[in-house]
């Protein structure tokens, strides 16, 4: 247990303070700790009790209004292990009044959510409010007449220590707290947590940034990119909670792992209408049941795919060459050939989408048809538009000059006709990468197609190019330097009339089409004013891992700026020469000893060695994405997989064998850099065969 501390003093073990003992600071800020909880209970019961029977005009209006309170008595949970608040600020003066000298300064409790007592005065400030900005930005060069902060230190839920700065007072010692760092290096078990005690202003920057721009996050490992960007997503909730409620927010994430790692965050904050999803869920409009080789899907992703469909497309429309005849009664309308030619042409070069075109070319035929009439001396209104606009005539025209297309179908087509793939990628693709993504052997149908996850994301591209994806107010997209420009192009259509939050690594790219540049990636995106943000200060990672993993830096990714490790706790960090796998396990068991979370990692190949390994050595194990517990704190993490993990300490299995999987070098020493940097407090690295040459 810490006692209560300043920064200028060392954190020192105390007893428990005496119930009732309020000379006590500690004791004081447990009972406001209690006091606040108690509150929250009181809030939470409060909605339960609401009673709709006498509000409600229909059971629709029912339905909404009861989903809402589930929703909101969700979001008022007390999370028994979490602290509810986890800073104060003691202003100098009332936020928003004069700073008029005598006058008398505010208290606020910094936590993630707001609680207020029965007179709606408030117990803990929401740490998204304008007046929490300090608690992550002041300091003793810029107070922000902020004369006390104070960061508390728990135990589970207890309340054990607090540590002040006095940022107001030129006398008190600049260091760094010690509270701040130990929430930074706490060992973790099970998914990932919030940082909202710990966001540093870098961060605080990043995550306040306006709902209206998007910012492109480059981060090494460690530095807090994931992290920064979910706490976005909540503060842009909080800041625009209206507007994002009508337009929806969504995080996309590289596997279902991942997102099953982060996806606790944003409900610690409050925040449960987020949704998550991969781009392959995105793009799910086929079963996907094939594989591409590396070449067919460098060129299946480039964004020159997206000309050759809308080629491919737009050749099924046809320029009439005979009229429309219209029969209504005993008479008779003509529309001659060059008309419609005009009418097909006009379409055409307005550019919209081509269902929304196919739409409006009977209206238009109609309405030509509807000037005649009137020239007859007739009086035709709107009703009698709609019928001229779905005469037999009028729809056959239409289905001969600008026909119904599936967006399955038509790639079907573009990749099972050579004939056909050829006159639509003229100039684009030449005849070797046209034959990469030829199917040798056509599929018949849709159905029984073997579509591949890039085949998918050209199936959503062509969707949009027949009618406009639905855009989302906000869209934050993880792992980033991992997509090709045509999956950017497909998580950019959800966001077109929104905003964008993109986060990744270029070291981290490791797929055949990773990311060269951010100023390309956003272009494709679509959202080429978009900020880029580059956090270089590592957290997480021990400064001998990230010193030793940077050694491959120049190899892929030169001009990249190394992550410097702020750590005060170096951790520990180990290259063994063994045996066998055996001696990867035995590193697992001695790891085990600590408190925390292990995570064994290996190329994917000896992935099923490992396990036998551990299972004859009577090691529990979990796969990523699966929750560990206290019993079972091993997670056996295939190399393909360990993207945006963490653990407390790592074991890597092979460099080599790491390096040796990929398709071409740089590619697997980019995995290899992925693999390095997953540790929180310590690595082993365990190798028979000699290291890459590329780590000295």
């Amino acid at each position: 247990m810490s006692a209560p501390t300043s920064a200028d003093k060392p954190v020192e073990p105390v007893e428990p303070a005496e119930p009732g003992a309020d000379h006590d600071p500690l004791s004081r800020e447990r009972a406001h700790l209690a006091a606040s909880r108690a509150a929250l209970r009181a809030m939470r019961e409060d909605v339960e009790s609401l009673d709709i029977s006498d509000v409600t005009a229909n059971w629709v209006n029912a339905a909404v209004l009861e989903r809402q309170i589930e929703e909101r008595v969700k979001a008022l949970a007390d999370l028994s292990d979490t602290p509810l608040f986890f800073g104060r600020l003691d202003y100098l003066h009332a936020p928003g009044s004069e700073q008029a000298e005598g006058a008398e300064g505010e208290q606020f409790y910094i936590g993630r959510r707001h609680v207020h007592d029965a007179d709606g005065d408030p117990m803990v400030i929401d740490w998204r409010a304008p007046v929490s900005q300090p608690f992550y930005r002041a300091s003793r060069k810029d107070p922000l007449d902020v004369a006390l902060r104070r960061r508390f230190g728990y135990t589970g839920g207890a309340l054990t220590a607090y540590e002040d700065e006095h940022l107001s007072d030129p006398s008190a010692a600049d260091t760094a707290g010690k509270l701040l760092q130990q929430e930074i290096e706490r060992p973790r078990v099970g998914p990932m947590r919030d940082i909202v005690a710990t966001i540093q202003p870098e961060q605080d920057e990043i995550v306040r940034a306006g709902l209206a721009g998007s910012v492109c996050v480059q981060g090494g490992p460690g530095t807090g990119k994931t992290a920064v960007g979910l706490h976005r997503v909540a503060y842009l909730l909080y800041a625009h909670r209206e507007r994002l409620a009508r337009t929806g927010t969504l995080v996309v994430g590289p596997n279902r792992s991942f997102l099953h790692y982060i996806e606790q965050v944003l409900p610690a904050l409050g925040e449960l209408t987020v949704a998550q999803a991969t781009v392959d869920d995105l793009v799910a409009h086929v079963e996907v049941r094939g594989t591409d080789d590396a070449a067919a899907a460098v060129v299946k992703g480039d964004a020159r795919m997206a000309e050759v469909l809308r080629r491919a497309l737009y050749s099924h429309v046809t320029l009439p060459t005979e009229p429309v005849v219209v029969v209504r009664g005993a008479r008779r309308w003509r529309v001659p050939a060059y008309e419609l030619e005009d009418i097909v042409r006009q379409l055409l070069e307005r550019d919209i989408r081509y269902g929304a075109a196919r739409e409006a070319l009977p209206q238009r035929i109609a309405h030509t048809v509807l000037v005649q009439m009137e020239r007859a001396g007739e009086a035709p209104d709107d009703r009698v538009q709609d019928a001229v606009a779905r005469n037999s005539a009028v729809k056959a025209a239409v289905k001969a000059i600008w026909p119904a297309v599936d967006p399955a179908k038509l790639v079907l087509r573009l990749l099972g006709d050579a004939e056909f793939l050829a006159e639509h990628a003229e100039g684009l693709l030449d005849e070797e990468e046209r034959k990469a993504i030829l199917w040798a052997k056509p599929a018949r149908s849709v159905k029984s197609a073997k579509f591949s996850p890039a085949d998918a994301v050209l199936i959503d591209e062509a969707a949009d190019l027949i009618r406009r994806t639905h855009s989302l107010g906000h869209v934050v997209l993880d792992e980033a330097q991992d997509l090709s420009p045509m999956q950017y192009r497909a998580v950019g259509r959800r966001c077109t009339t929104g905003s964008a939050t993109v986060l990744g690594d270029l070291a981290q790219g490791t797929t055949p089409w990773a990311t060269r540049s951010w100023e390309e990636a956003l272009a494709h995106l679509g959202k080429r004013d978009a900020v880029v943000e580059e956090l270089t200060a590592g957290f997480r990672v021990p400064t001998d891992v990230i010193a030793y993993a940077s050694r491959l830096l120049p190899h892929i990714a030169p001009g990249l700026t190394p992550v410097a490790s702020i750590r005060e706790n170096p951790g520990f960090f180990e290259v063994r020469r063994v045996e066998g796998a055996g001696d990867a396990v035995a590193a697992c068991r001695e790891l085990l000893r600590h408190e925390g979370s292990v995570g064994l990692i290996a190329a994917d190949a000896r992935i099923p060695e490992l396990a036998g390994e551990l299972a004859a050595a009577g090691i529990t194990s979990v796969g990523p994405g699966e929750e560990t517990t206290h019993d079972t704190r091993l997670t056996l993490v295939p190399a393909s997989l360990a993207k945006g993990l963490e653990y407390d300490y790592v074991v890597l299995d092979e460099p080599r064998a790491v390096v040796d999987g990929e398709p071409d070098e740089r590619t697997g020493l980019r995995r290899l850099y992925v693999t390095l940097t997953r540790a929180v407090s310590g690595l082993i690295v365990t190798h028979t065969a000699p290291l890459p040459e590329q780590l000295g």
